[in-house]
This record gives structure tokens, sequence and C-alpha cells, in this order.
């Protein structure tokens, strides 16, 4: 049937236009008769559908707006750099099979260094938890650029196992570029402490990944008087003092745990309860999915977000900050699956999303 023919069907009232837009003003039904009543009245429509027209303009510009400011949100978001968690400013990327160097410059540390990014050349201590490239390939580099700023030889922490082949990889850079890549290697074993300035030791804990491998944990060092002191006035304290006798237990307070690649059997670790009630943990969330489930996680020597559910229990850390996620997931999809996570799980999680491709760019 013609348009004109239906417009004009005795069937539908005089005001139902069944082709208007959407979002079009309503139209008003007027006298048919030529009178001065029947122009007012079609003139205060006219009046009313454009006022009706530019409001709907104004606001379509609103919505226009918003979108652009969630917009610059967002991208704000993916560009941003590190992460502040409990009083650390937290820097780096971890990209699962690419590169992870996390740095802590409060610190003065770097955890892994698979490419040397920048910031990670003015940190005087460097701990590598295993040999896999993504995880130590950065390290001549980090040694040479070093060299070049004339800064200081560095202080890098190797499982013990690895250095013997740390030095040799050394020496053959040495031989090739001519550069003395100066550095002091400290083969630190698990259980045992290095104290990284007066107020801060480090010890590493047990990790599994498919090859040997170390998580560590920086602890801060305060003195405590001794209880049996408690009740003395401080001019009796101070000759106990001078005499000699220790009149203060010295408190380790776990600060930052990392982990490095590993499976979720350090959680379960009993002789690992530091890395787990440290202020901040740094560890992997390699998969997030199920498409890839916990048994691909494990046949890889990585952990599976699902893992970190199931153990949530065990966490006693004021904040968790996930790494090492793979390169298959965006930004948003990385930051969907952690707000997924239990309420009181979720509250204290945060993911390092340096590197990754977000749908935004």
């Amino acid at each position: 049937m013609p348009i004109s023919s239906t417009l004009s069907s005795p069937s539908l009232p005089s005001h139902f236009f069944p082709f208007d837009p959407p979002h079009a003003a309503p139209r008003l039904t007027v006298p048919s008769s030529s009178s001065p009543a029947a122009a007012a009245a079609a003139a205060a429509a006219d009046r009313f559908r454009a006022l009706a027209i530019k409001k709907s303009g104004f606001l379509s510009v609103i919505d226009r707006a918003m979108e652009e400011e969630e917009y610059r949100r967002a991208r704000a978001e993916v560009r941003r750099k590190g992460v502040d968690v409990e009083g650390y400013l937290i820097e780096g990327v971890s990209v699962g099979g690419h590169e992870t160097c996390v740095v802590v410059p409060s610190l003065n540390s770097a955890f892994d260094i698979g490419r040397c990014p920048a910031k990670a050349v003015h940190q005087d201590f460097l701990f590598i938890t295993h040999a896999h490239l993504d995880h130590i390939g950065g390290l001549p580099m980090y040694l040479a650029t070093r060299g070049l700023y004339n800064l200081k030889p560095p202080t890098v922490f190797v499982p013990p196992c690895i250095k013997e082949d740390v030095e040799k990889l050394l020496q053959i850079h040495r031989t090739m570029s001519q550069v003395e890549l100066k550095v002091e290697l400290v083969a630190l074993d698990v259980g045992e402490t290095y104290e990284i300035r007066n107020d801060l030791v480090v010890r590493p804990f047990r990790t599994r990944h498919v090859i040997p491998s170390q998580g560590y944990v920086i602890y801060s060092v305060r003195n405590k008087l001794k209880k049996q002191y408690a009740h003395l006035k401080g001019t009796q304290i101070k000759k106990l003092k001078l005499s000699g006798v220790q009149i203060t237990d010295t408190i380790l307070s776990p600060e930052v745990a990392f982990t490095g690649d590993t499976m979720s059997d350090f959680i379960i670790e009993p002789r690992n309860a530091d890395a787990l009630r440290a202020k901040i943990l740094i560890t992997e969330a390699t998969f997030l999915d199920e498409e890839n489930d916990i048994n691909h996680a494990r046949e890889h020597g990585h952990m599976h977000l699902f893992e970190i559910m199931e153990h949530a229990q065990w966490f006693r850390n004021k904040a968790i900050l996930l790494t090492h996620f793979s390169s298959r997931y965006y930004t948003e999809d990385i930051r969907l699956a952690v707000s997924k996570l239990q309420p009181k799980l979720s509250s204290k999680v945060v993911a390092l999303t340096e590197g990754f491709r977000s749908v935004y760019n």
C-alpha cells in the first residue's frame, strides 16, 4: 500500500505518524479549519516541536561529552604507569613469556630483568628468581647501562644453582663487547638472610616452576625495647646500654614479597608464611579463563587465577599485585577477571597491566 494512503487512512488517529523517527518530538492534533484558533494552535505546535528538537539536540551533546569523558578516563587508565599500594609505588612490566621486571623505587630494588626497562637501571639491588630469558635476559644490558652512567656496581641476587652459569654468561658478554660489566653477584639460598640496608633485609623462599626458582621477601628491621626493661626510666636504660647489655629485640616485618613464576604449591608451603603475610605480595596469574584451565597452567609451571580464588583464605597480605598475565589477554580482560574475585579478595587485589593491549588503543 502506498505511504500516502497509509497516512490518510481513516482508521488511524490524526495525531499518529508511524514513520516519525524514534526520538522525534510528538505531533499535536490541531483543528482542521482555517480559524485564528487553528492558526494559533498550529503555531504553538510548531514552537513545541522546535523546542523538543532543540532539547533533544542538547541532550545528545551531553551524551557525547559523557562518552568522550569515559573514553578519556579509560585511555588514562591504560596509559597509567605503575600502581600505588600500601605506601609503595610499584612500576614495571610483566607479560608472560615476553618480559618481567618489577621495580620498587623506595626499596631501591628491582625483581627480575627480562628486557631492562629504563626505570630498573637506577635500582642498586636486583633479585633474579630463575633463569628463563624473559626474567634474566636483560641482565647484561642492565650492567652495561649502569656502567655507561657511571653508577656504582649493583648487587645482583641469584639462586645458588645458577650463579656459575650467570658468571659464564657475563664473561661471554665482557669478551664480546669489551665492557667490564661490574657487579657484585650474590648466591642467596632459601632461608638465608642478607642485609641490603640498615633497616632492610632480604630472604629467599621456595617457589615451584618448571626449572629451579625462588621468591624473595624484603623485611623492614626495627629494634624494640625488651619487655623486662619497659618499666625503667630513660637514664636507667641508657646505663644498661652503655654497659653492653642487649636491651632490644630485633623485629622483622615482611614488607614486600615477590614470587616470580610459580605454581600454586608455594601457597601451602608452611615455610612460606612470611610471603603470605607480607604487606604486599607480588605474584603471578598467567591464565584467567576456562579455556586455559588449571591443568594447563600447572603443565607450564604457572598459576591460574582460579587457584588464587581457591586459596583465598591463606592470603593475609594487605595487598596482592598480580603479574605475568598471558599476552593473549587485553587489559580489559584482566580487569574484568580480577573484578570477579571474592569481595574480600578483590578489595586488595591490583593488576599490573603495563605492556598489555587495550581496546582503547
